[in-house]
């Protein structure tokens, strides 16, 4: 898990994908952080990609560094405890003007069933599951 964490902090913008109906959507995300050895993700529940992951909630992720690039299967989680709220929106405190521990819109959600995929066009894929 950790290696997949520093990878998409390293990149620092990766790609979620989710489903609306029968069209896939993919949107830029930035938030990646971890809290009681999971790692979480943030947006808010007004957004249609929160919606989307209300109904089926396997996402694919993708980020990239250059000449590597990583895909991560995973299910997104919500949890609305304030704790964890409050912890993510400190580590990202940008997000404050937008977000608040205590309003009834911002959303965090941990990965679970994790499959990450790591690959370079000079080395064979490498799987990593947690």
């Amino acid at each position: 898990m950790k290696e997949v964490l520093e990878y998409l902090k390293k990149c620092h913008v990766y790609y979620i994908a989710t489903e609306e109906g029968d069209q896939p959507r993919v949107r830029p995300f930035g938030v990646a952080e971890e809290f009681e050895g999971k790692i979480y993700i943030q947006t808010g529940k007004i957004k249609n990609v929160s919606k989307q992951i209300q109904i089926n909630n396997k996402i694919e992720i993708c980020a990239s560094d250059g000449p590597t690039w990583m895909r991560l299967e995973a299910k997104a989680i919500r949890d609305d405890r304030r704790e964890v709220k409050e912890y993510v929106l400190n580590q990202r405190p940008e997000l404050k003007s937008m977000y608040s521990a205590d309003d009834d819109n911002t959303e965090v959600l941990y990965l679970a069933d994790c499959k990450a995929t790591f690959y370079s066009f000079t080395a064979a894929p490498r799987v990593v599951e947690f």
